[in-house]
């Protein structure tokens, strides 16, 4: 019970002290990947928290590259992280004038809300990500038009 009470605290706070990294983005990789290069002329790989985006190879995968790319490639952008993963690559929140991209990739249906680490997001953003995929979903939006669409965490399994 304490460990866990330990957990939830830790968790809490490192919401609240979320760093920033601002920057103008010089390369998307996929639909939910960008290199950012700051003021110091110090490269970071960002990957876009909450959302899964089609790979490559994977139906819409280029048309989701393309889509995140139209948002933000050439343009200033601020990241809120807190996280990096085992690749290096920092998880964090893309906002452009203080629109939210990753919702964005959801909202034009280049990418899936990824449940799996919902709870690294806020209750906002949580409901925000849920709301914009089902909107899209229903609408038949980007890769919705697609009667089966195949969510990259499984596409990457059968590879």
């Amino acid at each position: 019970m304490k460990r866990l009470l330990i957990l939830l605290i830790t968790i809490y706070f490192s919401n609240l002290y979320a760093a920033e990294i601002e920057g103008k983005v010089i390369r998307v990789s996929d639909g939910d990947t960008i290199a950012v290069l700051d003021a110091s002329n110090q490269t970071t790989k960002i990957r876009l928290a909450g959302i899964d985006a089609p790979e490559k190879k994977q139906a819409f995968g280029n048309r989701s590259k393309q889509s995140l790319s139209d948002l933000v490639y050439g343009k200033q952008v601020t990241i809120i992280w807190n996280k990096t993963d085992r690749y290096g690559r920092t998880i964090g929140k893309v906002l452009l004038d203080k629109i939210d991209i990753n919702n964005q990739q959801l909202v034009r249906g280049y990418a899936w809300f990824y449940k799996k680490y919902e709870n690294e997001l806020t209750m906002e953003d949580r409901k925000l990500y849920q709301e914009s995929e089902n909107k899209a979903k229903s609408s038949k939006i980007g890769l919705w038009y697609d009667s089966n669409p195949i969510e990259p965490w499984l596409f990457r399994k059968m590879r």
